[in-house]
């Protein structure tokens, strides 16, 4: 058995018009197979054969396989990140914006932060919002680095800030796609699931 491609949670274009259809029929069909495909290539007929996903990319950073970690890291963050949207979008409530009050002081100083992050980050990347301890914190990594391969780091919520997540739809303007994703796409809900600390086993899975 190998890594699979997981069906997105929403039609291709339930996101429209900010994301657009086409630009996820190509994101998630074409280089999320890539990096599932390369991923089952990489790991076939090694001591890594028949590991959990999370386990995989763990055992790629300690081994120093950068392009083992880099292709499974995005297999993994992909999974993460469709669940991250939903249609509707808007603001966090419950838990989740008591936590953001808490830790930033509100949710425009964490939509600050979240968007300076992810639009200074250079070249290919991620940005996240992250627990350490029991604190929230914004960070990026670059290319297909998971915070999952990190002790202590708890995903909550992920943007991918790769040009391929929304070069047709925004050419090269992406603080206006971080804009439209913290005011429209954002699944607050999954995010605050995620306050348990539980998020790496929400894009896990067992080839």
């Amino acid at each position: 058995m190998a890594f699979r491609l997981p069906p997105l949670p929403y039609a291709a274009d339930a996101l429209a018009p900010h994301v657009s259809a086409r630009t996820l029929e190509l994101h998630h069909g074409k280089h999320h197979q890539a990096y599932v495909d390369t991923t089952n290539k990489l790991v076939a007929g090694t001591a890594l054969d028949g590991l959990d996903l999370v386990e995989v990319i763990r055992r790629a950073k300690a081994l120093g396989d950068d392009k083992l970690r880099n292709q499974a890291g995005q297999v993994w963050n992909h999974s993460f990140f469709w669940q991250c949207m939903a249609p509707g979008g808007g603001q966090p409530t419950g838990p989740m914006a008591e936590r953001i009050e808490a830790d930033f002081g509100g949710f425009d100083a964490f939509a600050k932060a979240f968007t300076e992050e992810a639009v200074v980050h250079f070249a290919s990347g991620w940005a996240w919002l992250v627990m350490r301890g029991d604190k929230l914190e914004v960070v990026s990594l670059h290319d297909g680095d998971s915070p999952v391969a990190y002790d202590g780091v708890r995903p909550v919520l992920t943007l991918d800030v790769w040009e391929h997540a929304y070069y047709l739809d925004y050419q090269n303007k992406r603080p206006a796609f971080v804009e439209a994703f913290l005011n429209n796409l954002v699944d607050w809900e999954f995010a605050a699931e995620n306050l348990d600390g539980a998020g790496a086993q929400r894009a896990n899975q067992r080839p």
